[in-house]
């Protein structure tokens, strides 16, 4: 690879890293449909993985204390557990199991994640709403993301938008430094992912300060028309970040 790919690669690296912070603090989840894909291809599907991992969840605790005011801690707190336990079996398995199956788990989970969520799939039962964080867990735990069940999981407590983004924050994180551990012990992430995680940090205060701002702007539209915690779903935040760049580029056209 010759230095000029070697510098495309890497600014396309920098705007999904960017990316996935920015619809992550949007809409609380749905950074790893982003970053997943882009790393495993220039990494490798499991140190993709692991480093995504590492990003996601080191952007999380930001997410954390910059939706510190509407953390539904008590609401959540089952779903973290849960979402804990699935993410370390899932973790664990993505280690022991050959590169080619990973490989396409982690197709699956994006195609899946992107029809699910283009759907708007809901559910409204709070009772299965734990069974869901376990096998959400577990999905991401393997495959770098959960598909659409952390969504359902989350969105089924009823809260309002910004406590559903802040549940779904206290969810990825939890989740997300779970599979940083695993993978520390298992050496897919190395002390150069770590530095990568430090560098980030700048990235991170940009892309989460900015999301919530569009979150609360899309929110605030949405309200009106009574779309409830639906502005915390990731295809909307998609949807809204579309629009605004559509009509940026018609305003420029002569």
């Amino acid at each position: 690879m010759g230095d000029g790919s070697e510098i495309v690669v890497g600014v396309a690296v920098i705007i999904a890293v960017f990316g996935s912070f920015f619809v992550s603090a949007s809409a609380g989840l749905g950074g790893s449909l982003v970053l997943v894909p882009t790393l495993a291809l220039v990494l490798g599907t499991k140190e993709g993985v692991a480093l995504a991992a590492l990003l996601l969840g080191s952007n999380n605790i930001v997410k954390l204390v910059a939706y510190r005011a509407t953390l539904p801690v008590a609401a959540a707190s089952k779903l973290v557990v849960l979402t804990v336990l699935g993410t370390f079996i899932g973790a664990k398995l993505l280690v022991a199991t050959p590169d080619a199956v990973v490989t396409i788990a982690v197709i699956v989970s994006f195609a899946v994640a992107l029809v699910a969520e283009r759907r708007r799939t809901t559910m409204r039962t709070t009772t299965i709403a734990p069974a869901l964080s376990f096998a959400a867990g577990t999905t991401s735990g393997f495959s770098g993301t959960s598909g659409p069940l952390k969504g359902v999981a989350v969105r089924s407590l009823g809260l309002d938008r910004l406590h559903t983004v802040g549940a779904a924050a206290l969810v990825s994180a939890f989740g997300d430094i779970t599979k940083a551990v695993v993978f520390t012990e298992a050496q897919l992430l190395g002390r150069s992912a770590y530095l990568i995680a430090v560098a980030s940090i700048p990235l991170m205060l940009g892309a989460t300060l900015l999301g919530r701002r569009f979150n609360q702007a899309i929110g605030e539209r949405r309200s009106i028309h009574s779309y409830g915690s639906g502005a915390a779903d990731p295809i909307v935040v998609f949807d809204a970040l579309w629009r605004r760049v559509r009509g940026a580029i018609q305003a420029a056209a002569p």
